[in-house]
């Protein structure tokens, strides 16, 4: 089949990658540069865990999730791929950490158990002062985002795939499975895949009764030198607990140690507006911090760069198909660690058009 793919974002690319490998004639189109800074999985790392609250169905999913990025890794023959593990610190009973713990227990996965003071021996950034318990599970890392998207790009073309870069989608026609570029050419396909993130409602405005854009941002840091070292050896923060929603991902794959907070967020109507972070988010973001981490006034903030993200209300992942085309969002910010597993079940749509299959996947209520 010939297959137009709108969007080089993770689940773009990923499926782009394995419709090409199965043998099909892709055509991947891309308003921006690959990678693109200003999408949702252009930044430079994303957590992969297991940890998701117990009943959820993603932590079970993320199984798939690392055969899936195994099979890649063999194909680019690089693991972009950090392993280090993540650690969650609970505060308050039944917070985030705490419904992940749950979460590891319901699935049998492992982890070691902190109390307090161990917790800061072994991580010393960490603040004790209302600290429940922390722990530490080998089954998660970073993923190198910016790299796996070079990665994915150079080898479709080495494969024979149409990979179109700084080139903007106009209009979707799902009738005729076509699309009109930015400078006038149509292009004709047997089916199009729309995985254009935050920028899908641009092509589809009604889809914004299922989905909503939100802009965050989040900031990159220094620590003072003296915890330079055991920031180097950390693994993953997933979750800080209580209310604060923060993660934090060491330095890694050369990018720098981030922060961010589901509570710098807003809600959007234009992907594009207000992407460049004003002078007073880099503190703003830090600030959620204070409780979770000693010393958070002698790091140093160096770059803060904006997000832009579609949710769905209950943050599962979305799909629709109309006529011959599918709208796919692995979205409401957990997407990125199944972007390999996701185009594996979209290139099973395009091949056998089981959407209940599609849709039970992506929402994880079978796996």
């Amino acid at each position: 089949m010939k297959i137009i793919v709108v969007g080089a974002g993770i689940s773009g690319l990923s499926t782009a990658w394995s419709l090409t490998r199965r043998g099909h004639v892709v055509t991947l189109v891309e308003q921006g540069p690959i990678p693109n800074p200003l999408a949702a999985s252009g930044d430079h790392h994303r957590i992969i865990r297991r940890a998701y609250p117990a009943g959820s169905g993603y932590g079970r999913a993320i199984t798939e999730a690392y055969e899936a990025w195994n099979e890649l890794w063999g194909d680019l023959g690089v693991e972009h791929h950090d392993p280090r593990g993540f650690v969650c610190v609970s505060r308050e009973a039944g917070d985030d950490a705490e419904d992940y713990r749950k979460g590891l227990e319901e699935g049998g996965f492992p982890f070691e158990l902190h109390e307090p003071d161990e917790a800061v021996r072994r991580w010393p950034f960490l603040a004790r002062e209302g600290m429940r318990y922390a722990y530490f599970s080998t089954e998660g890392g970073a993923l190198h985002c910016r790299r796996i998207a070079a990665g994915i790009a150079a080898w479709l073309r080495e494969n024979s795939a149409d990979v179109r870069e700084n080139i903007k989608v106009e209009a979707v026609d799902t009738d005729t499975a076509s699309v009109r570029l930015g400078g006038g050419e149509t292009l004709s396909a047997d089916m199009v895949v729309v995985t254009a993130g935050a920028w899908v409602s641009k092509l589809f405005p009604d889809i914004r009764r299922d989905l909503t854009i939100h802009r965050t941002a989040l900031a990159y840091a220094t620590p003072p030198a003296d915890l330079a070292e055991a920031w180097a050896r950390a693994p993953v923060i997933l979750d800080v607990g209580g209310r604060i929603d923060g993660y934090v991902i060491p330095p890694t794959g050369g990018a720098g140690l981030k922060f961010g907070t589901g509570r710098h967020k807003r809600r959007s109507d234009d992907a594009d507006a207000d992407r460049v972070a004003g002078p007073e988010e880099g503190p703003a973001i830090l600030s959620h911090f204070s409780q979770a981490f000693a010393r958070l006034g002698e790091y140093r903030i160096d770059q803060v760069v904006s997000c832009a993200y579609t949710f769905t209300k209950d943050d599962r992942f979305f799909a629709e198909r109309r006529e011959n085309a599918l709208i796919v969002s692995a979205c409401s910010g957990h997407g990125y660690k199944f972007g390999a597993a996701v185009g594996r079940r979209v290139a099973d749509w395009c091949e056998d058009l089981d959407m209940a299959k599609l849709t039970a996947w992506l929402r994880a209520e079978t796996v």
